[in-house]
C-alpha cells in the first residue's frame, strides 16, 4: 500500500507537465527541417515534414520541393499533425482534471484513452515519412534521420507513457485523494 498523503496531491501536475513536455517536443519536430540530413560534409541533402532540399557540393543555395505534392506527404504531415492537435487537447483537459479540488477519475481514464488515440496518429506519421520519402525522393550521399524526426519520436514515447499513467491513476485514487487511514504497525520491544 502507498500512503503518501499530501505529497501525492502536490505531485499530481507531473503528468500535465509531462504532456507539456510532449507539446514542446512536437513543436520541435514540426517546426525542424533535421528530418532527414546529410550525415557528413558536402552537407547536400536537408528534409523537413514539409520539405525536401538540395544543393550541389559546391553550390550555397538550397533548392526545396515541397512534399505536399505528394500523397504519402500530405498523410505523414496530416497524421502526425492530428495526433499532436489532440494532444494539445488533452493538455488543457488534463489541467482542466487535475485544478479540480475532487478528481474526476473517470475523466482522467479518458485522456489516457485519447492519448493512445494521439501515439496511434504520431507513430503512423511517423512511419510513414521515413519509408516513403526513401522509396520516392533521390537521396544524395550519405543520409540519416535527424533529431528533428527524433523529437517526433520522443513525444511519442512520452504521450505513450502518459497515457498508461492516466489509465492507472484511478486504480489509486483513494491513495492520492488521502480517503484511507494509514496503518501504523508497532513492534513491542
Amino acid at each position: 500500500m502507498v500512503v503518501c498523503g499530501l505529497a501525492c496531491w502536490r505531485s499530481r501536475w507531473l503528468l500535465p507537465l509531462l504532456l507539456g513536455l510532449a507539446i514542446i517536443m512536437g513543436i520541435i519536430a514540426l517546426a525542424g527541417r533535421g528530418w532527414l540530413e546529410s550525415e557528413s560534409e558536402p552537407y547536400v541533402q536537408q528534409a523537413s515534414l514539409w520539405e525536401s532540399c538540395t544543393r550541389g557540393e559546391e553550390d550555397l543555395n538550397w533548392s526545396c520541393r515541397s512534399l505536399m505534392d505528394f500523397g504519402w506527404g500530405r498523410a505523414a504531415a496530416a497524421t502526425y499533425l492530428v495526433g499532436f492537435v489532440i494532444l494539445v487537447i488533452c493538455f488543457a483537459l488534463a489541467v482542466i482534471a487535475f485544478s479540480i479540488e475532487i478528481l474526476r477519475f473517470n475523466f482522467v481514464r479518458g485522456i489516457g484513452g485519447l492519448l493512445f488515440v494521439v501515439a496511434a496518429f504520431q507513430i503512423i506519421g511517423l512511419v510513414i515519412y521515413p519509408v516513403k520519402f526513401v522509396e520516392e525522393i533521390q537521396l544524395t550521399g550519405d543520409n540519416m534521420f535527424s533529431w528533428a524526426y527524433g523529437f517526433g519520436w520522443a513525444s511519442t514515447v512520452v504521450v505513450i507513457g502518459c497515457a498508461f499513467f492516466f489509465c492507472c491513476l484511478p486504480n489509486w485514487e483513494d491513495e492520492v485523494l488521502g480517503n484511507i487511514k494509514p496503518t501504523y504497525y508497532y513492534s513491542s520491544p
